[in-house]
């Protein structure tokens, strides 16, 4: 039972890291990748890619649209998204942006119509499956970014037109509509300044080469008062921060998993001592060196085998409890997938184990003196 409960615990541990690490690398990639730039107001670059394109933080604030538009029109820069943000509707995020930002995601609608409108919306699929929203349901917004009943925004109302397909991005989370729509939202609170000193939260930037990125990049950072942060770049140096704790708990795993194969060979020890005359006995009825190492190892591979499934199932499982908390903080669901390569590799490292701990622990069967141990039977 030992032997299993250490062998079960490390393939826990080995599989749920690799299923995270897998998943969270594919799932920032695939998010990040359709943009080369993101430009908003000062503050830390990483929080800026992670509210602006992962939506899992607050925005480092807004940034003039006169200003943004001088930068837009660079030779350079092949696309240019705008975002507004600041309200939510039972705390999923509205996004203000323009028809390009859906394409970008390969999103379409699977009931309606995309917004074409003010006050017009689409829903991702998580969006309206949680929310339990429909084709021409009508709903008002709240302001900030977290579910309020306080400072709701009731006299604009806005029109759900359609609902998208899933497309396992962010994009299933949000709530779309145009740019126009959010200005108009909080109109009453600039009224004196409605038409001077609009407002956005960030550009999304395409470019016509790397080099554009990086030589914009300098400018902006130096010779503006926006900031430019480039998303591959946060994103590998984010990925590189939490992989020193991927690292360290796979550490733990194999440390782990060294201490159950010990414990196995410990076991099979202990099971030819105690076996002795019950082997000796098999080898007077005519049994072999070789078929009693056979026996021995396919206890082994029971215990082995009984622990890896059930270290594999319970990492799922990890994986599954994990997902909830991950859509519940922020919204991004995990998949139950089937066992991979790397998995499949850990599997031969507990067979290696195994047959070699069985190896060890059965040289004794090769110096069984059975006259010896009948006699003191």
């Amino acid at each position: 039972m030992l032997s299993i409960l250490l062998l079960t615990l490390s393939i826990l541990l080995a599989t749920f890291v690799l299923q995270i690490n897998k998943q969270l690398n594919r799932h920032l990639e695939k998010n990040s990748k359709p943009f080369d730039m993101v430009i908003g107001a000062k503050g830390s670059p990483l929080q800026l890619v992670l509210s602006t394109i992962l939506h899992i933080d607050n925005p480092t604030g807004n940034i003039s649209l006169d200003e943004a538009s001088r930068i837009s029109k660079n030779p350079m820069i092949k696309e240019v998204i705008p975002l507004s943000f600041g309200d939510n509707y039972k705390g999923y995020k509205i996004l203000g942006t323009s028809s390009q930002y859906l394409g970008k995601y390969g999103a379409t609608c699977k009931e309606g119509r995309l917004n074409t409108k003010n006050f017009e919306a689409v829903f991702g699929s998580e969006a309206a499956k949680n929310l339990n929203i429909s084709v021409g349901s009508a709903f008002v917004s709240s302001h900030g970014l977290l579910q309020n009943d306080i400072d709701v925004h009731d006299e604009k109302p806005f029109v759900v037109t359609g609902i998208l397909a899933p497309t396992g991005t962010v994009v299933d989370h949000l709530i779309i509509t145009n740019i126009e729509s959010i200005w108009d939202v909080h109109e009453h609170e600039h009224k004196e300044h409605k038409e001077e000193h609009k407002e956005i939260t960030a550009l999304l930037l395409n470019f016509r080469n790397p080099i554009g990125a990086l030589q914009l990049s300098r400018s902006i950072n130096k010779d503006t008062s926006l900031q430019a942060a480039l998303p591959k770049l946060e994103i590998d140096r984010l990925l590189k921060f939490l992989g020193i704790g991927f690292q360290t708990i796979n550490g733990i795993a194999l440390a782990i998993l060294l201490v159950a194969g010990l414990s196995i060979f410990i076991n099979l020890i202990k099971t030819v001592r105690e076996r002795k005359h019950e082997l000796a006995l098999l080898r007077t009825y005519g049994a072999t060196n070789f078929q009693l190492l056979k026996l021995v190892f396919y206890e082994a591979l029971f215990l082995s085998l009984i622990g890896f499934i059930l270290g594999w199932l319970l990492g799922r499982i990890g994986v599954l409890l994990f997902t909830t908390l991950a859509s519940n903080a922020y919204k991004y669901h995990l998949e139950i997938s089937i066992p991979d390569e790397k998995e499949f590799f850990i599997l031969i490292i507990v067979l290696f184990t195994t047959i070699l701990a069985t190896i060890l622990a059965s040289y004794s069967l090769f110096k069984l003196n059975i006259s010896k141990i009948l006699a003191d039977a």
